[in-house]
């Protein structure tokens, strides 16, 4: 009786909920008729506003650029987009398209759910409320409300349109991301040509786009659009629309000619000109994600207040072009003129060219056998020529060929062009100052600073250092030997780096081991502290937590701890920004704040990331003040007499400000890192190339190529700046006196005492008794030598055996036992400054 009972009052509350929903809803409904009546279906409605750019100043209120360009809605008939975009827009967004009447029970109640929640994930919006969200509502406004009116408008849709005519008209009008609406817009915009043209790939891909284009991008995001990608060709194969291998076939081409360095996002904001064009994009793109599409940056009128700051943006500007052309000098100079294919199989149809059509400069080019002279007079001059001609005549292979350059001297100059980027960030706040993402924007959009996928090399070590610290296994006076062991990875391979140039040290303190950038001491640091700890600690540094258990991202080899891994610039700058502030979390930020043309605020992503911080309390802090100092101070000792030390010296010093940093150098010289901050700014500098494979050379290294450079940078920006230290924690650090050689307390016995700096709690407690027996020793050693060198000399024999072996000459037992060594060969060496 009881459970009837139950069963009736669960009953009457669900009939009850559907009153008082249906109510709601009919009130709803009763007012947007209302308020709509009249009004006609269209897509101009709201279009009475006078189209205004939007403006970006710098923190100061300066003029960084301004946004602006034609609204390009061209308009494609639906029986001219190919069937295969048709098909994965329902697929993606609508598979009951044709069966509902504009909206679905199902959707309407997972979105309600979500909005009540909070747990926003879908909308559960139709392909019709879609529709009538982007033309009659704010899309971003994730309210019953805006859903109601949705409704309402998508009725009225289905009521006056067919479903192709809703069709064509929302694939002529959805935001598609990069300020495109339309699909030709968004597919010239992502692939390069009309949407008549597109692929079944690329159908998948655009469709995509529409869920979150900062997120899907395939330029900016690859891994992930390209997951996504696959699942919706999958989805398309199972409801019949394509074959199997047509799917397959189109991925696979897509991705084998994907160009991995373009730039996450282009607009018609390229044709216009900006004093910090790699920032104004990336803010570009942060407005792409806090917008998604409300609001059109190019029309609306929008004022954008941002973080930069034009007087070190031009500090940058000036000091990395000057001396990357120096850097590019000294690395063409090195590298010598080599024989290519152009010299063996272009020079013979260059001279017929020359010959025919009476090309002075290119017979001159060939006479000289320069190949990268005739190389570039073909891409510049004559392959525009050749274009032309192509599409005039229709020649097809004149037209392949013409490509085949371009896409040769693409290739090329990746490979043998030394690229830079640098990214400034004010402590304590994150601040974006200053931002280069590249040596000319008009040859590349692609914003290395944020995008770039390079090895840092010895960069890195701090990171897990700081680890090391914090975990109290490892001081700065801890003893660790510099010279030859072997590694043994989780799978058993063996692994025996080098250091840079092939050098050794014998026995070294901790703090020398990372200014001097030591690599076998620095892995048994990794090692020490095991690859779960240094990981964990790493991605929290370069805020790349997410992908911590990704490795890919974070491989579990001891090559990790030289920097073989991918970072860009940015992550390298708030992660040493976390060392000078005191171990708190330090988020990058561009946007204090947006406007409209009225002048109200409507967006304040500085103010809301605070709130969001401070909402994670403890978990900001990423490591202790204490162990954030002691960080501080072992990357002063790298330019106090480290790999940064000539530095000072080259520029005439800091006039008195600290500064602490570290170099990276990787293998074959490739890329040259110098990541350092002052206890104002952090600023992350790297020259390199985009393609691996060429090297800057020997005398190029972090150190020798970079560190001057940012020497020079810090030292401008920091000029007007009163001189202040870093922030010492009040309580929880010691300073001791150690021995030099030892790391211990000191004794009577002790050549040379140095100042050390600790933990509270990880100072040493023991004193060096072994430098007593050392000198005693070396006493009784030096003795034997001369006794037998007499006896000799009078034509005796000695007692013969060889002397004692150093200590310190003893290579220790490597930091585990090694397992059983694999049958495969052990893992490539690099080498790392």
């Amino acid at each position: 009786m009881g459970d009837s009972n139950g069963r009736r009052t669960t009953v009457e509350l669900l009939l009850a909920a559907c009153v008082l929903l249906a109510l709601l809803l009919g009130v709803f409904l009763g007012v947007y008729i209302a308020r709509t009546r009249n009004i006609a279906l269209g897509s101009g409605v709201g279009d009475y506003k006078l189209a205004m750019p939007s403006q970006i100043l710098d923190r100061k209120g300066r003029l960084i650029t301004e946004f602006f360009g034609d609204d390009k809605r061209d308009v494609v008939p639906l029986s001219e987009i190919p069937k295969s975009l048709i098909y994965a827009l329902i697929t993606r967004e609508d598979s009951r398209f044709f069966q509902h009447h504009g909206f679905s029970v199902r959707g309407l109640v997972r979105a309600a759910w979500n909005i009540a929640t909070g747990q926003y994930v879908s909308g559960g919006s139709t392909i019709t409320q879609q529709l009538a969200g982007t033309l009659y509502a704010d899309r971003s406004d994730r309210t019953i409300a805006r859903k109601v009116k949705e409704l309402w408008w998508a009725l009225q849709l289905e009521r006056n349109l067919t479903k192709n005519q809703i069709l064509e008209l929302y694939m002529n009008e959805a935001f598609f991301g990069g300020g495109t609406h339309g699909v030709e817009a968004a597919s010239q915009f992502y692939f390069g040509h009309s949407v008549r043209d597109i692929t079944v790939a690329e159908s998948a891909m655009l469709v995509i786009q529409l869920a979150n284009p900062a997120r899907y991008s395939p330029s900016r995001h690859p891994d992930l659009a390209r997951k996504i990608q696959r699942v919706v060709l999958d989805e398309m194969v199972r409801n019949g629309y394509v074959s199997r291998d047509e799917a397959d076939r189109s991925f696979n081409d897509y991705w084998s000619d994907f160009d991995y360095t373009r730039p996450a996002y282009a607009s018609a904001f390229e044709e216009n000109t900006s004093r910090a064009p790699y920032f104004s994009e990336y803010v570009r793109q942060e407005l792409d994600r806090t917008l998604f599409g409300k609001l059109d940056y190019f029309r609306d009128g929008l004022v954008v207040h941002t973080t930069l700051d034009l007087d070190f943006q031009k500090i940058a500007d000036d000091v990395m072009r000057r001396n990357l052309k120096i850097i590019n000098a000294t690395y063409k100079a090195g590298s010598g003129t080599r024989l290519t294919t152009v010299d063996r199989e272009v020079m013979p149809a260059v001279s017929l060219l020359a010959l025919g059509f009476d090309l002075g400069a290119l017979d001159e080019a060939r006479r000289h056998r320069s190949a990268q002279r005739t190389q570039d007079f073909l891409v510049s001059s004559i392959n525009p020529i050749l274009e032309i001609t192509s599409q005039l005549f229709g020649l097809d292979g004149v037209k392949e060929a013409a490509n085949a350059a371009n896409r040769v001297k693409k290739v090329e100059n990746e490979k043998t062009t030394v690229e830079d980027a640098l990214v400034t960030l004010d402590n304590s706040t994150g601040e974006i100052l200053a931002m280069i993402g590249g040596s000319s924007w008009e040859t590349s959009r692609f914003n290395r600073a944020v995008d770039g996928r390079i090895q840092p090399g010895s960069a890195i070590k701090p990171l897990y250092y700081s680890q090391a610290i914090s975990s109290g296994k490892f001081t700065p006076a801890s003893r660790i030997y510099d010279g030859p062991i072997v590694f043994y990875g989780e799978d058993g391979k063996p692994y025996t780096p080098s250091n840079f140039l092939g050098e050794w040290k014998g026995s070294v303190l901790l703090r020398t081991a990372l200014a001097d950038s030591m690599n076998v001491p620095s892995l048994q640091v990794l090692d020490g502290i095991g690859f779960d700890a240094a990981i964990d600690r790493m991605s929290k540094l370069l805020g790349m937590e997410e992908e911590k258990n990704n490795p890919r991202v974070f491989p579990r080899v001891y090559p990790l701890g030289l920097g073989v891994m991918s970072v860009a610039p940015i992550n390298m700058a708030r992660a040493y920004a976390t060392f000078a502030n005191q171990g708190q979390e330090v988020d990058p930020v561009a946007i204090q704040y947006i406007e409209d043309r009225e002048g109200n605020i409507i967006l304040e992503p500085e103010k809301e990331l605070r709130a969001e911080q401070k909402r994670k309390g403890r978990d900001l802090q990423i490591m202790s003040p204490q162990a954030a100092y002691v960080m501080v101070s072992l990357l002063e000792s790298t330019v106090d007499f480290g790999t940064l030390a000539g530095v000072p010296w080259r520029i005439g010093g800091f006039d008195g400000m600290p500064m602490a940093g570290k170099t990276g150098t990787t293998q074959n010289w490739s890329d040259a890192w110098t990541v350092g901050f002052s206890p104002y700014y952090t600023t992350a500098i790297w020259f390199g190339f985009d393609k691996r494979g060429a090297t800057l050379g020997l005398a190029q290294t972090g150190a020798t190529a970079a560190g001057p450079v940012w020497g020079e940078y810090m030292k401008a920006i920091d000029k007007n700046l009163p001189r202040k230290d870093f922030i010492m924690p009040e309580s929880g650090l010691v300073r001791l006196k150690v021995d030099a050689e030892s790391g211990l307390l000191p004794t009577s016995f002790s050549k040379k005492v140095i100042d050390e700096l600790f933990i509270a709690g990880t100072e040493p407690r023991r004193f060096d008794t072994l430098q007593n027996y050392r000198d005693t020793r070396d006493a009784e050693l030096v003795r034997k030598l001369q006794e037998s060198a007499l006896i000799q000399s009078l034509g005796g024999t000695g007692s013969g055996g060889e002397p004692e072996r150093s200590a310190d000459s003893t290579p220790p037992i490597p930091p585990a036992t090694p397992p059983a060594p694999s049958e495969s060969a052990g893992q490539k060496n690099p080498l790392l400054d």
